[in-house]
């Protein structure tokens, strides 16, 4: 690793301030991929600016039909909260397949949201329920917050402070998951709002998007006999030796499948 120095500022406005002052410092929040990537050498940041000790990013809390969950909130707190479960089942079930329990009890929502890995869990949440992204300049639709791979709408010095999700009438998600990392080769969330429904694919592509031709097909009728005759392109996918793009497609066919299958009855 290269020399930097570690900061623990004392409030969301601290940290803004520093990370202002020193455009070259990065922010930390759990560190998944940020400190393995300065073990390799390849990033170099001035300053660790660490967010996870900030109460103002912590906290699970229903109010008015929106769920409302900070950003330093880790992965098994989001599995384990009582409130999640009952709110929204599948996102306490997302969170608790993200990856080992390392992770999960050290990766924050916020990171894997502002990171935005082609495999992480939470993306899929994120866009298939029609989140906000709360940041401290603004409010981001989820579907304007995704980019590309490892990239999103946040501007330099930009936060994620929370994550606003809507109740839906049912939900799931199913994924395929890497054998070594336990991260998604392919992970689908489904949303059924009642006068629309959402699909969400991780894992297969660069960034994680929405499968349009699915959400069409659902919305008439949310079955998996509606999905029969459906096909993704394996040219919008990633591709390489061990996971091919025509298999990564047949992944996404089987996985959407499974995640209609597993909606709770109406």
């Amino acid at each position: 690793m290269y020399l930097l120095s570690y900061i623990r500022p004392a409030s969301l406005a601290q940290a803004l301030a520093f990370l202002e002052e020193h455009p070259d410092a990065r922010a930390l929040s759990g560190g998944m991929t940020l400190v393995p990537t300065l073990k390799q050498r390849l990033a170099a940041p001035s300053h660790l600016v660490d967010l996870t000790y900030l109460d103002e990013l912590k906290g699970i809390t229903l109010a008015d039909g929106v769920l409302h969950i900070g950003a330093a909130t880790r992965h098994a707190e989001v599995a384990g909260s009582s409130v999640v479960k009952e709110a929204i089942p599948a996102l306490a079930y997302l969170a608790g397949m993200i990856a080992d329990p390392q992770v999960r009890n050290r990766g924050t929502m916020g990171g894997s949201v502002a990171n935005n890995d082609p495999a992480a869990d939470f993306p899929a949440a994120v866009l298939g329920l029609g989140a906000t992204v709360v940041t401290s300049a603004r409010r981001l639709p989820a579907d304007d917050f995704f980019v590309d791979m490892f990239e999103t709408a946040l501007a330099p010095g930009e936060l994620v402070v929370a994550i606003e999700y809507p109740l839906p009438l049912r939900a799931a998600y199913q994924k395929y998951r890497h054998p070594a990392s336990g991260y998604a080769v392919a992970g689908v969330f489904v949303a059924d709002f009642g006068d629309r429904v959402r699909v969400a694919v991780t894992g297969a592509a660069p960034s994680v998007f929405r499968w349009g031709d699915a959400e069409q097909a659902l919305t008439a009728d949310c079955t998996e006999a509606s999905l029969a005759k459906l096909k993704i392109d394996p040219d919008l996918l990633l591709d390489d030796e061990r996971t091919p793009a025509r298999y990564r497609a047949h992944l996404v066919q089987t996985f959407t499948r499974r995640a209609v299958a597993a909606l709770a009855p109406h």
